[in-house]
């Protein structure tokens, strides 16, 4: 049974919140102040979820999406949003994760960082499933809500030169004999360089691989074959194409990488983001900085650049050795050393085995860093200052409480940077001062 809702806000996954019946009502495509009849899809005992079936009175801020695929395809969810009200939203899920998990609030809430919102993607996974039902090969992002890939030509947040190329890609796939065997595109692109990883199930056959050949020499972009987990990619063809790289000019940083390293998405918020954190740490000549979850230097180095020691500390033993490389390409390994060690079972007696910092610089993945922020000591002798870059602001949020209610810290600043725009995904950045 359809039922009417007024819309009372937006949760963290950009979904409508209302309430009907006493319980919370979560409602797909619903915006703010709107009212919307919807259809409920999953009923809780004390919550349910529905979708939009009519809009009765619109937000204000609701916009004619800019992909004629949004709704079919997964990869976006707030399209149909102004885009300034998208960041004001993110904006309030930091704010309110801060109250509600953290019980705090930061000094001062930073104005946020934001940049092109369409054709920024430089980094995704594509879907390949061979549909015959469907007309053969799709390429794209799964469908809404589903596993089934989306039946899409073109992405209006994808690089621009690889957003082209799906329709291409398809017709390459369906022409080969591994066609049924290849369940995956990752897409790289850098400063100038754009890399094609195919995970393939099967070898390529010889037809197939000069198929595979042409198609790069005709798009000008790289083919890499990944026949098992991410480091067995290797360059496939041209073989002496030029090095997947990008640049943070403000600190003469160049970082290369491999396509199926992790760097962020959005190469030119990041250069904003890492300008922020800079000034944020406020590193100097003398000073001895623990970047933690370091990954390819993207802080280690520019930190490193203003004079900085620091010791950048990662889990992976790959993206360490690949830190190692950047630093001494940037003529900064004199200042910079790396560790491999897992940082979600830091302990206090291995934390102070490491000696005394300055300053630190966290950049967690989703999990947060709840077990080194536990490991700090009480005494007022941890590092004067903690930047903390976050991807999700109920971790940050958590990390913040230990920080502030038990560890004698201050929280200074907060903001987020919109690193995903048309989506619910809230990067965001916090600075931290012992009291």
């Amino acid at each position: 049974m359809n039922y009417q809702l007024f819309i009372e806000s937006l949760d963290h996954e950009g979904r409508g919140v209302a309430h009907h019946d006493g319980k919370a009502v979560f409602v797909d495509g619903a915006l703010t102040g709107e009212i919307v009849e919807a259809s409920p899809y999953r009923k809780k005992d004390n919550y349910e979820q529905a979708q939009v079936c009519s809009i009765t009175k619109p937000s204000p801020y609701r916009v004619t999406p800019g992909c004629q695929w949004f709704g079919i395809c997964g990869g976006c969810t707030h399209q149909h949003l102004d885009e300034a009200a998208q960041v004001a939203a993110k904006q309030r899920v930091l704010e309110d994760c801060f109250e509600h998990i953290g019980k705090l609030r930061p000094e001062t809430m930073l104005a946020p960082i934001h940049g092109p919102t369409w054709g920024y993607r430089t980094k995704a996974r594509l879907s390949v499933r061979n549909v015959p039902k469907k007309g053969g090969v799709l390429v794209g992002f799964h469908e809404r809500k589903s596993s089934y890939v989306a039946d899409m030509l073109g992405c209006e947040v994808l690089s621009p030169q690889i957003a082209s190329l799906l329709p291409a890609m398809r017709e390459l796939v369906a022409g080969l004999t591994i066609r049924d065997r290849l369940p995956q595109i990752e897409v790289a692109v850098g400063d100038g360089v754009a890399v094609l990883v195919f995970r393939i199930l099967e070898s390529l056959t010889p037809e197939d691989e000069d198929q595979v050949r042409a198609f790069a020499d005709r798009h000008r972009v790289q083919i890499w074959l990944q026949p098992k987990g991410p480091d067995t990619a290797q360059p496939f063809h041209p073989l002496d194409g030029p090095t997947l790289s990008y640049s943070l000019p403000e600190f003469s940083v160049n970082m290369p990488f491999k396509p199926t390293e992790f760097t962020q998405v959005n190469h030119g918020v990041n250069r904003m983001l890492v300008r922020r954190a800079i000034r944020m740490l406020e590193p100097r000549p003398g000073d001895k900085v623990a970047d933690f979850f370091c990954g390819l230097g993207n802080f280690t180095l520019p930190i490193a650049r203003r004079g900085a020691e620091v010791l950048g500390i990662e889990g992976s033993s790959g993206l360490v050795s690949r830190a190692l490389e950047n630093a001494r390409l940037n003529g900064l390994d004199h200042l910079t050393r790396y560790q491999v060690m897992n940082l979600f079972e830091m302990a206090p007696e291995i934390l102070a085995a490491l000696g005394h910092f300055d300053k630190w610089l966290i950049d967690p993945p989703r999990d947060g860093a709840i077990e080194l922020v536990k490991s700090l000591p009480e005494d007022g002798s941890g590092p004067s200052r903690i930047v903390y870059v976050s991807c999700s602001p109920a971790t940050l949020a958590r990390d913040a409480g230990v920080l502030v209610h038990t560890k004698g810290y201050a929280l200074k600043t907060a903001g987020v940077a919109n690193m995903f725009p048309h989506t619910a995904h809230v990067e965001s950045i916090a600075l931290f001062e012992r009291t």
